[in-house]
């Protein structure tokens, strides 16, 4: 017997032999598979009255029910009194300075109070008065995005004629937009273009690659700003524009030069830097920081060029690995959290 508001679905004979979790993600409408999976693992997908797993091969015919709502309520985003670095203001738009730590928008979490606190989105509520609604509740005023461990310059559209214009531009890639970023190794040349489509990582969900089929046009310029041959290793510090905003790009598209970004181990780089003289050292963050945007006013029309500097967390990361290290001098493993009531660390 199923509980109110379930869902049951029987399965046609052509989806023999597929996945429970693989069928479920096809044929649910608006249900990601992420959900799918919690679903599963929280003994909601039933088969013929029994919990599933999520490998079961079917058969074909089986009942499969879904016990409450398949989809989550839609999240509704709430003020929150969080510190932000607001660089620029007017009637139409606002350019923030995003710490690192900080997610732009509420994501999957253990419960709606966890998926909708200490975001970008609550600390803009709370500082602003009027937002566009385009993004929907969720999303008021966000126009494009950051990673959570990216630090930076992050556009948002105050009306709803704002957020069209400004949505118009990044889709023409009109909106310039480059970053500093602090890479493992010494690249081969000074200045050069990646060119390389992305997709989502077939094995590893949370992670992009190059590697894969069907991916979405990606492209990357990167210029060498300085070149560090220190007792920590050899780094290079990169200024990157980029003409596209895929997922990761920038962490993906240098990963895939062999020179992932110092602090990002998903996507290869060690979690300690260590040399025998003085230990290890480390970044709880990724060294990508978005530091200069340029757009035009959505409605007066004038170029707005903004730029934010480089974190002092980051800056004090490079004096570091530049000096000759003394034994004890370098302890940067320890996690810097981003805590919606102070601020973060990198500021």
């Amino acid at each position: 017997m199923t509980e109110p508001d379930s869902t049951t679905i029987t399965v046609p004979q052509e989806h023999a032999g597929k996945r429970l979790d693989q069928f479920l993600a096809t044929e649910l409408e608006n249900v990601s598979r992420a959900r799918v999976q919690e679903l599963i693992s929280s003994e909601k997908v039933l088969i013929n009255g029994i919990a599933a797993k999520a490998s079961l091969k079917l058969r074909g015919g089986e009942q499969v029910s879904i016990v409450g709502p398949a989809a989550r309520a839609p999240l509704r985003a709430v003020p929150e009194d969080i510190p932000l670095d607001i660089v620029y203001e007017d009637d139409d738009l606002a350019v923030v300075n995003k710490p690192a730590g900080m997610m732009v928008h509420a994501g999957a979490g253990a419960s709606d109070d966890q998926r909708n606190r200490g975001t970008l989105v609550n600390a803009l509520l709370h500082h602003f008065a009027k937002l566009s609604r385009l993004g929907g509740e969720s999303r008021p005023g966000i126009v494009h995005r950051l990673d959570k461990e990216t630090s930076g310059l992050i556009v948002v559209a105050k009306t709803d004629q704002a957020h069209r214009k400004l949505a118009a531009q990044f889709a023409r890639r009109e909106v310039k937009k480059t970053y500093l970023a602090l890479v493992h190794g010494s690249l081969k040349k000074n200045s050069g273009t990646i060119n390389a489509a992305i997709s989502r990582d077939r094995i590893r969900r949370t992670r992009m690659t190059t590697r894969g089929s069907g991916g979405r046009e990606a492209v990357s310029h990167y210029k060498v700003i300085r070149r560090l041959d220190t007792s920590w290793g050899r780094f290079t510090l990169l200024e990157v524009r980029i003409d596209t905003g895929r997922t990761h790009q920038i962490r993906v598209h240098l990963a895939s030069l062999g020179h992932p970004v110092v602090g990002d181990t998903i996507y290869g780089a060690p979690r300690e830097i260590r040399t025998g003289r003085a230990g290890a050292t480390g970044l709880s963050r990724n060294f990508l920081h978005a530091a200069e945007l340029s757009l035009s006013h959505p409605r007066t029309g004038q170029n707005l060029t903004l730029k934010a500097p480089l974190p002092p967390a980051l800056t004090a990361f490079l004096a570091d690995v530049e000096h000759e290290p003394t034994p004890g001098s370098l302890d940067r493993t320890a996690p810097l959290p981003y805590n919606p009531k102070r601020g973060t660390g990198d500021r």
